[in-house]
């Protein structure tokens, strides 16, 4: 390797790899042709690619089990939501990003459970079916569901917050039918204040995302869904900062001022004021990839 140049130190640096797994093999070997093809495309300098490892750095740093820094780069950069589209199986759902805000041991929630609580804001009664893709219904299919607070702010970004406000797991019935009552979910920004802020800052976008709630679908059987839904009287629908809105993702939240127009089986049906507002979404789950 001692005459390697510009050129074929590429080459050079894929013949040392020695993977057993092919797709891994592949996943690498590409991974260097891009890198390299890019730093020689735009003469990448060592100041340019210093900053690089710094900003990679600090994301390091700051990054911890609440908040993941390279999450938020891979949303930013829209290959988060690349991901979700290229892995989108047809007849099913369409899933959207993640997020860095995810926590798991989000408690169990009935159905027809309150999820909103004491937080601010009119009552939202959010329900739906889950069905596999003949359009039957999956009884114990499980959904794990999170959002913001009023202010934009998710509980494990809010010292205010109990941790697992507005966090639920729920397990559909024999119908396949899921149901709660939680707050409209509020736009917000996501964290400016690390690495990824500076990508923002220097290209002179914002860091606001639409409202939306996060779902995770889950069934014996399916390919697990990770999904949002957005308002669709949202402003910030088409300026996600993280690309996640899907046309298909948009809901209708209908109000309601007549207590009449209530779904049965809510727990705090009796403790609800008008106006309220209702949100009807199906999530279609496909059949797990062998293998």
């Amino acid at each position: 390797m001692r005459n390697v140049g510009t050129h074929s130190i590429s080459d050079a640096v894929k013949a040392t790899f020695k993977c057993e797994d092919e797709r891994t093999a592949l996943l690498l070997t590409r991974l260097v042709d891009y890198l390299h093809d890019y730093a020689r495309e735009v003469n990448l300098t060592h100041a340019e690619w210093r900053k690089a490892i710094e900003m990679l750095t600090k994301a390091g740093e700051i990054s911890d089990e609440e908040r993941n820094e390279f999450v938020l780069f891979s949303d930013l950069l829209g290959v988060s939501s690349l991901v979700d589209m290229i892995n989108s199986p047809p007849g099913g759902t369409e899933s959207s990003v993640l997020g860095p805000f995810h926590i798991l041991g989000a408690p169990d929630l009935p159905i027809g459970g309150d999820m909103k609580k004491d937080n601010e804001g009119p009552t939202s009664v959010v329900s739906g079916i889950v069905r596999d893709g003949n359009g039957k219904s999956i009884e114990g299919a499980v959904l794990e569901i999170w959002q913001t607070s009023d202010n934009g702010l998710y509980s494990n970004q809010d010292p205010g917050q109990d941790r697992f406000n507005l966090r639920a797991r729920q397990v559909t019935g024999a119908d396949g039918r899921y149901a709660f009552t939680t707050v409209k979910p509020a736009p917000y920004t996501v964290p400016d204040d690390g690495p990824a802020g500076e990508l923002l800052a220097v290209t002179n976008r914002h860091p606001w995302r639409p409202s939306h709630l996060h779902f995770i679908v889950m069934a014996d059987g399916c390919q697990t869904l990770v999904t949002e839904l957005f308002p669709e009287d949202d402003p910030y629908l088409d300026e996600d900062a993280v690309f996640g809105v899907r046309e298909s993702l948009i809901l209708t939240y209908k109000r309601r001022d007549d207590l009449a127009d209530l779904p049965p089986g809510l727990e705090v049906a009796a403790s609800i004021e008008a106006p309220f507002y209702t949100v009807d979404f199906d999530f279609t789950l496909v059949p797990a990839v062998a293998g």
